[in-house]
């Protein structure tokens, strides 16, 4: 992970809630306070919410100008969030800064501003192995247990008679799937026929 920008243009506030009854109001004063020049305003949960305005920010972004955020949990979903968003600000030469809490005052644009993203970015990458080893591991234990992915069938064992019957007596497949309730492509595959 690499930030090398240097920033000499405006500085822009990004904040965040996420629901409508919270306030953004202590979050824009501390944007005001830091010098941002213009504020985006996103109202969504940062976990499964697209957030337009955080978009907006990073489209609006221009390389020498720097983001600013209250806090990394307002900006990032995650820490491989993070990491993806503040190498892809880094590689457009845009600065980040974080005015409370973790990354706080740290300058990308610095040695040890690069060094702390690295170890985030480290951290990040571990994560995404942990995760990946996890789900391996749940898929092997279900796969065990006899359990197998995706949704049940929907052809059972007399379902498949009836309709080998009924083919055999030339009735249509789309006719014996709209009977047993089930889709042509499904009987066709329980058929093994093309």
């Amino acid at each position: 992970m690499t930030t090398n920008a240097k920033a000499t243009g405006p500085l822009i506030g990004y904040a965040r809630v996420s629901t409508d009854d919270q306030e953004t109001q202590l979050q824009i004063d501390a944007l005001n306070a830091a010098g941002c020049s213009r504020i985006f305003i996103d109202k969504a949960s940062g976990k499964n919410t697209e957030r337009p305005e955080l978009v907006a920010a990073l489209d609006y972004l221009r390389s020498g100008d720097s983001l600013c955020v209250w806090k990394l949990d307002r900006f990032a979903r995650s820490l491989i969030d993070l990491v993806t968003l503040v190498d892809g600000l880094s590689q457009r030469g845009i600065g980040f800064k974080v005015i409370t809490g973790a990354l706080a005052n740290i300058d990308p644009g610095t040695a040890d501003g690069r060094l702390m993203l690295q170890v985030v970015g480290a951290m990040a990458e571990f994560e995404r192995s942990l995760i990946k080893e996890r789900t391996k591991a749940g898929l092997e234990a279900a796969k065990a247990q006899g359990r197998t992915g995706g949704r049940p069938t929907v052809i059972t064992d007399d379902k498949l008679t009836v309709a080998k019957v009924r083919k055999a007596k030339g009735e249509s497949v789309s006719a014996i799937a709209k009977a047993l309730g089930v889709s042509r492509a499904t009987l066709y595959r329980h058929l093994g026929e093309p």
